[in-house]
């Protein structure tokens, strides 16, 4: 029986580029340059040029990434930032590490992210009673977020916007790609990521020459000159390793992402439409499909009849963020009911395997023991 997984093994994925990565470890080792130094830069640089900003700025994490880019607008303690709750907890963990208030509002059910509408309706309720600063959408699965309407919204409130790019790396609206529509963005190079390091990386970027400037320091205890910090900063730094490892696999990118969209076309032809409900990509939407994710009511008995045939799957997220212990009593919702496209999701979503060394073979194995729940 084969046995299929959600994600690819990571060995498989690093061993695609082998050479090239050896090739850029040895650069690294051969420096003596290990933190800060010429691969960051040139990511940074190269980065910054795929997705269309002028600045790149190199951190440990995504979820440090979302911290950085937060503080460096000045968000802080009681102010109120909206996101929504069916995402990773890290976009939620990371606006409670400022002491700031998770405004969570509800999704559209189709693109997974968060809606116009709930957004509107959020911001009429809480506006004269909490200082709300800024919006994060979450481009989720590799799906954009509906940016015309909410950076519309955004400006009509004087909001910040702060696009959660962690699974969007390369997905594009109107032919402009996501990360380059807000004030700042932030993407995760997370292992398992579109465009994964091979450890913890992200990045912060942005347009505004000020902010990175700002972010360059902050990154680093807020040293312009070393040891000699000018106000509070942190150490979230990109390593070198990381850095050249990225450099190799962002050359690929492109490549891998349209495999990723063949792989969702043979799901989207050959998955009984009539028993799940399949993804959809919005008019003018270019999907990057981090995840392929389907809908059905009898989602749990799925997912057992299909490990029972060695075909293992995901569920991203089984738990909306305000339902979660560590944050049932620390967000804000519209009311009782606002989130309930987020909890009914919840319970029928299921990412099947998708990767860019996935086989035509397997997707049509995957198919057809779907077909045959």
């Amino acid at each position: 029986m084969p046995v299929i997984i959600p994600q690819s093994p990571l060995k498989k994925s690093y061993l695609t580029h082998k050479k090239e990565i050896d090739a850029a470890v040895k650069r690294v080792l051969n420096s003596g340059d290990y933190i800060l130094g010429k691969e960051v830069e040139g990511f940074e640089k190269e980065f910054a040029s795929f997705i269309g900003v002028a600045q790149a700025i190199g951190v440990a994490s995504g979820t440090a990434a979302l911290e950085l880019a937060m503080r460096s607008c000045g968000i802080k303690q009681g102010d109120v930032v909206i996101t929504v709750s069916h995402t990773a907890g890290a976009t939620v963990a990371a606006i409670r590490l400022l002491g700031a208030i998770p405004l969570l509002v509800d999704i559209d059910p189709e693109r997974f992210t968060m809606d116009p509408d709930c957004l509107k309706a959020a911001i009429e309720k809480y506006k004269r009673k909490h200082h709300i600063k800024a919006v994060i959408p979450v481009h989720l699965y590799g799906h954009p977020a509906d940016m015309d309407r909410i950076m519309e919204i955004a400006k009509i409130h004087d909001l910040l916007v702060i696009e959660d790019c962690a699974q969007s790396h390369g997905a594009k609206i109107k032919n402009k790609k996501t990360g380059s529509w807000g004030d700042l963005s932030i993407f995760s190079f997370y292992p398992t990521k579109n465009l994964g390091a091979m450890g913890d990386a992200g990045a912060v970027l942005t347009n505004n020459n000020r902010l990175a400037q700002h972010l360059r320091l902050m990154r680093q205890y807020g040293w312009r000159k070393r040891y000699i910090s000018e106000f509070p900063g942190m150490n979230s730094r990109l390593d070198e390793i990381q850095a050249a490892l990225l450099r190799v696999r962002l050359s690929y990118l492109e490549q891998e992402n349209t495999r990723r969209r063949e792989i969702a076309k043979i799901y989207d032809r050959m998955l009984p439409a009539e028993k799940v409900l399949l993804p959809r990509v919005a008019e003018g939407s270019q999907h990057v499909f981090h995840q392929y994710v389907i809908r059905s009511p009898r989602r749990d008995e799925m997912r057992r009849f299909l490990s029972c045939h060695g075909v293992e799957t995901g569920i991203h997220y089984p738990l909306a963020v305000h339902l979660q212990p560590a944050y049932k009593k620390n967000v804000l919702v519209v009311d009782e009911d606002s989130l309930s496209q987020t909890e009914i999701t919840c319970r029928q979503i299921l990412s099947l395997p998708i990767y860019p060394q996935l086989t035509d073979k397997q997707i049509k194995y995957i198919c057809k023991i779907i077909s045959d729940f």
